[in-house]
């Protein structure tokens, strides 16, 4: 039997690791040197420092608007050039490709090290890196052979001094040797319950034994008794050893559960305007409780959804007492109190839209949020009287009625001119908002509308007064670029006319699903489905914004925008009922651009239910994505295969985030 090799050289931390430490960095111990030369160690150690990452110029999506990177990268002094080789016995492409990748000899070679030293240091990492690599692949027999200019690594470390010839020729043989399988796992813990089933874990007899799953295994043991309330588990002893006669691995994995906590007094550190009780109060822990990693991610994620922290450390104290309390201490650093936004869109139907708003966080100290907005649509296909505008003041205030309800406020004005009709508007509501879980939200509130319409049934006044409530299911991986969940949103709202004494009822809904087809989520389909019916006395009776008309971005793309309804005089006037289907393709070609299929369907109806009978208008089109870290960049050409009056023979749309 032959155990894993020991380091037996601690000259200098950052060049070279024992071989336990390694191990638990990825299982790379193996770098056997006999260090007789304390002046060169230094030196490899004073250019490990000197070979650090140069800083790079700013870049935004990949463009350097100052200047080139080489201009703003330091210049390495006494730079070494050097050319590198790598080849490995035997004929495993795929193990020979992941070592190339991974040697920092071949990947850095137009990064010149600083002087012999530099290269030598290099060199220390790369054996360490590759040999890693060795052990991810189970490959636990294998050596890592480097020469510089003809010199072994050793001899060059002991004798600081290479050959004049340049650059310098670096060649690096690897013989993997066979790789290794499980045999004998023994899984146990001081304390707790745990599984001592290897498989469990992973780490059956006879499955490849590459070093990523028994690091995985000590992860998810650590997390399981954690989650079983035990927060400072640990493992506390690990005996790997290689049998080369057999090509196996026998594995003992000990933990240490420790001691089980409950929750104990909560702090907070770090609040300048913000009320500490607050931020307690919000975080939600329960003092008394058994520990749970789960409910201190809950904590941190309610915390950051106030949106007035630009960080968060949740730190547990030491475990106190006979009850086992561990002290909580929430660190926050606090938000610019005032943020200024701005937003553009634009189609080649709807024109240009200009959105922006300026907004106050922690108003009172207590999360509130007060916030201006307005925006200008339409801005090139209608004159300055004509375009669309809107202007809103709102107010929030979270932890009205404990820490999961929130009140919500806000006056709006908006002029609205789509091609059916041009509405003046004023809005005022109010709503208590409350979350039901990690993906449940719902609110209720009431509602004051006044609109003066001109449309195809003349002049009207509406003063509506009603009831709003809607509940939203959100389970999407991303809010912008999802590839797999459920967003379902569902709005109803009971209202009465109070100037022409019509009672009505509003009631819509709109469910999306996102399919991943590959691990890699390269591919992933979308669908939306949408509907919506109004209960009243005519279409007449219905404020003409409030009515249901179809077309344009977010609906059907390709026809005009709210084009796609019932008509009078071969005026759009709007229905009472709705449905809409849209469903895309998404390829990610590249990790920064994509491509859209997508096909868009839907219509309005004058009545309150949909008549199947008329034909659904369609559109089809495709689109490319830029992917960017808010969000990917939109870009959509539709063609409506049933146009009618005022749509055009195609359109074209540009945003953030993906349609849906």
């Amino acid at each position: 039997m032959k155990g894993l090799p020991s380091c037996k050289s601690d000259f200098c931390s950052d060049v070279h690791h024992s071989a336990k430490s390694a191990l638990a960095a990825g299982l790379a111990a193996g770098t056997l040197l006999h260090v007789r030369a304390l002046f060169t160690s230094v030196l490899v150690c004073l250019a490990l420092l000197l070979a650090a990452p140069p800083a790079h110029s700013f870049e935004l999506f990949g463009w350097n608007p100052f200047g080139s990177k080489e201009e703003d990268t330091e210049a390495v002094p006494d730079p070494l050039p050097y050319e590198a080789e790598l080849s490995v016995s035997g004929d495993s492409d795929d193990l020979a490709s992941g070592l190339k990748s991974a040697s920092l000899l071949l990947q850095q070679q137009n990064k010149p090290p600083s002087g012999e030293a530099g290269l030598i240091a290099r060199a220390l990492s790369d054996r360490e890196r590759l040999v890693a690599k060795l052990y991810a692949d189970a490959r636990y027999g294998g050596t890592v052979d480097i020469k510089l200019a003809g010199i072994p690594l050793e001899t060059a470390l002991e004798q600081s001094d290479l050959p004049n010839a340049r650059p310098v020729k670096v060649v690096i043989l690897v013989s993997p040797g066979p790789a290794f399988t499980f045999g004998d796992v023994a899984i146990s813990a001081r304390g707790g319950e745990l599984s001592t089933d290897p498989s469990f874990w992973e780490l059956s007899r006879g499955d490849p034994a590459g070093s990523g799953k028994i690091l995985t295994a000590e992860g998810r043991i650590v997390n399981v008794l954690r989650g079983r309330g035990y927060p400072k588990a640990k493992i506390a002893e690990r005996r790997i050893t290689a049998d080369h006669s057999s090509n196996t691995l026998a594995v003992t994995l000990i933990a240490d559960a420790g001691p089980q906590a409950r929750f104990g007094a909560v702090s907070v550190t770090g609040t300048e305007v913000t009320d500490p009780d607050f931020v307690i109060q919000q975080a939600m822990l329960p003092e008394g409780g058994i520990y749970s990693p789960e409910d201190l991610a809950r904590a941190r994620k309610r915390l950051n959804e106030l949106g007035i922290f630009s960080s968060i450390r949740l730190v547990e104290g030491n475990i106190e007492g006979p009850d086992g309390a561990l002290p909580i201490t929430i660190e926050v650093s606090e938000r610019k109190r005032h943020v200024i936004g701005a937003g553009a869109s634009w189609s080649s139907t709807e024109g240009f839209g200009l959105e922006g708003y300026w907004r106050r966080r922690n108003l009172f100290g207590r999360g509130e949020l007060l916030s201006v907005e307005g925006s200008i649509g339409r801005i090139g296909t209608e004159s300055f009287e004509n375009q669309e505008y809107s202007a809103k003041i709102a107010f929030e205030k979270p932890g009205v009625f404990g820490p999961l309800t929130s009140f919500s406020t806000s006056l709006e004005a908006k002029q609205e001119n789509p091609d059916a009709y041009k509405s003046k508007s004023v809005t005022y509501n109010a709503f208590l908002n409350r979350q039901f879980s990690e993906t449940l939200n719902g609110r209720a509130g009431a509602e004051v509308f006044y609109s003066y319409d001109e449309d195809a049934f003349g002049d009207n006044d509406y003063l509506l007064v009603g009831l709003p409530a809607d509940l939203t299911f959100d389970n999407r991986d991303d809010k912008l670029n999802p590839s797999k969940g459920i967003f379902a949103a569902l709005f109803a709202e009971p209202a009465y006319d109070t100037l022409n004494s019509n009672a009505m009822g509003f009631v819509k809904g709109t469910v999306s699903s996102y399919y991943a087809l590959d691990e890699a989520k390269r591919f992933i389909l979308a669908g939306k489905v949408t509907a919506g019916s109004i209960v009243a006395p005519s279409v007449e009776a219905v404020p003409a914004s409030r009515r249901f008309i179809a077309g344009g971005g977010g609906s059907i793309r390709g026809y005009a925008y709210r084009n796609v309804g019932p008509r009078l005089n071969g005026e759009v006037i709007g229905g009472r009922s709705l449905i809409e289907l849209s469903g895309e393709v998404r390829v990610r070609i590249t990790e920064t651009i994509g491509i859209v299929g997508f096909v868009d369907a839907g219509n309005a109806y004058e009545d309150s239910v949909p008549d199947f009978s008329e034909e659904l208008k369609v559109g089809v089109g495709a689109g490319l994505r830029y992917f960017t870290p808010i969000g990917p960049l939109r870009i959509d050409a539709a063609i409506p295969l049933d146009p009618d009056q005022d749509d055009p023979d195609f359109a074209l749309y540009v945003g953030l985030s993906q349609a849906f």
